[in-house]
Parts: structure tokens; C-alpha cells; sequence
């Protein structure tokens, strides 16, 4: 079990990041890794499964949160362990840091908070891989300092940098391309968040919306300008998902839109 590096990912395909948005189930985590963990590997594409633990970011007091912090990061571990993957999961506090980073092997870094020092400097401290979400109102310029604060911390910090658009309005997302070369000169692989950065936020109904027929399209777009790896959310039925249902990928998808994929990188390397 490796996690991608720049020297690692040379000429030969992107990387995956993918898993539902929360983790909701046992059954359902280990449907869904053990679905694109087939895939993946059968393509050669480097996998990373990935699930929220809890969601603290929501709209509405009664949204899903969670099934319990130390059950889902438990079950978290235990995927990674039975199909030899590496995991990804969001902290949102300080204090979460160590107790995550006792159950998987990258840490996300939410993006409306990428530019809190503690809680990068915590991430950092726990050895583990960071991936930091661009915030919505940061260009990909801006997101050196969040680099620097990682490797102030631990010079050695295997860091990533994903893009998942730029607020648009009040309730809407557009993706600047042009942030991941930007970010790119900083030496670390970016990664391009196909389906958050479709999300429609903020609406009055306190759910927030999704374009997630447009994924391959940012997908496509992602890998043409040079993108090392994708985030994909997927499940196998996103109208009963707990959380981020409208702007997922249904599972189903993932392999076809990978193989297109694979064709556009193979073009362009």
C-alpha cells in the first residue's frame, strides 16, 4: 500500500480518490472499495477510498452528520486493511487530527478551512499525508502559504492540493483551469474534485444542489490540462445518500468514465 507521489506518477495514469461522501454503513463502505478497488486495479489506476467520518459542514440542523466519529473511522481502517488501500477522511478540528490519523492515511483538509494554521500544523504533526481542498474564494496562487505551513511543520509531509471550483454568486461554482498548473509549480500532485466543484450551495431549501451530468466534463477537462489525480464521490444510488446526494457519481458510471479518461491521459503524456 502506497500513496502517490509526484515521482511516482511519471507518464503513467492519474490517480483516484473516491468513495461516498460520508460513510453511511459497514456494508455499504465495503461495496463501494471493494467495486472501484476491481476496477482500478484491473485499469492500473492508483486507488485512495475515501469517506467523511462526520460532516461537519452542513446547512441544516437536522442534516446527517454521522454514524458515531470512532465507528466510521473503524470501518475506514477496516477497508484499508482488507483490500490493502490507502484511506482519505476530513478533519475539521485541531483536535481531531491524532485521533484520525490513528485509522487512515491522508488527511483532508476541508476547504473552507485550508487557511486555519493550527489545524494544518496538527495534520502535519501526525506524519500523515495531507490533502488540502482550495478554498472557494482562494486562486491556486494563494495555496503556497498552505503548503509552507504543512512543511513547517514536518519537512517530509507528502502534501496534496485539490481544486473544487470558485464560488460563483451566492449559489453556484465555476472551475478556473488555470489554478492547476498554478498550483502545480509548487511540487506537489493536484487533484481535481469533479463533484464538489458541481455543487450548487447555499439554496433556500438548505440542500444544497449538484450538475452531476457534468462530470466527465471536468473531469475530461481536469486530466487535459494535467491534473495527477481526481476526487470522485460516488454511490451505488445517490438519490438515497445521506449526504451530497445531487452531485454525485452513481457507481455504475465509474468504470466507463474512467476508461475515457485513460484515453485522454494517454493523449497528452
Amino acid at each position: 500500500m502506497t500513496l502517490p507521489t509526484i515521482e511516482s506518477l511519471g507518464k503513467g495514469p492519474f490517480f483516484l480518490m473516491a468513495g461516498s461522501c460520508a460513510i453511511e454503513s459497514r456494508d455499504l463502505a465495503f461495496e463501494i472499495a471493494e467495486r472501484i478497488d476491481g476496477i482500478t486495479k484491473s485499469m492500473g489506476i492508483p486507488f485512495i477510498f475515501k469517506g467523511s467520518y462526520r460532516k461537519a459542514n452542513r446547512t441544516k440542523i437536522d442534516s446527517f452528520t454521522g454514524i458515531g466519529d470512532i465507528k466510521a473511522l473503524e470501518i475506514l481502517k477496516e477497508v484499508g486493511a482488507h483490500y490493502n488501500l490507502p484511506t482519505v477522511t476530513d478533519i475539521h478540528e485541531s483536535a481531531e487530527a491524532a485521533m484520525a490519523a490513528a485509522y487512515v492515511d491522508v488527511l483532508q483538509i476541508p476547504a473552507f478551512l485550508c487557511r486555519q494554521t493550527d489545524l494544518l500544523a496538527a495534520a502535519a504533526q501526525t506524519g500523515k499525508a495531507v490533502n488540502i481542498k482550495k478554498g472557494q474564494f482562494m486562486s491556486g496562487a494563494s495555496m503556497k502559504f498552505a503548503v509552507e505551513k504543512v512543511l513547517h511543520e514536518n519537512p517530509q509531509a507528502q502534501v496534496y492540493l485539490t481544486d473544487r471550483g470558485n464560488s460563483f454568486g451566492y449559489g453556484d461554482l465555476v472551475v478556473d483551469y488555470r489554478n492547476l498548473p498554478e498550483m502545480a509549480n509548487f511540487g506537489v500532485p493536484v487533484i481535481m474534485d469533479c463533484t464538489h466543484s458541481l455543487q450548487r450551495p447555499n439554496q433556500g431549501s438548505g440542500v444544497t444542489g449538484g450538475q452531476p451530468a457534468l462530470i466527465e466534463t471536468i473531469a475530461k477537462a481536469a486530466i487535459a490540462v494535467g491534473a495527477d489525480g481526481l476526487f470522485i464521490e460516488t454511490h451505488p444510488n445517490p438519490s438515497i445518500a445521506k449526504s451530497d446526494g445531487a452531485n454525485m457519481l452513481p457507481l455504475d458510471q465509474l468504470e466507463g468514465l474512467l476508461e475515457k479518461l485513460l484515453k485522454v491521459r494517454e493523449a497528452i503524456v
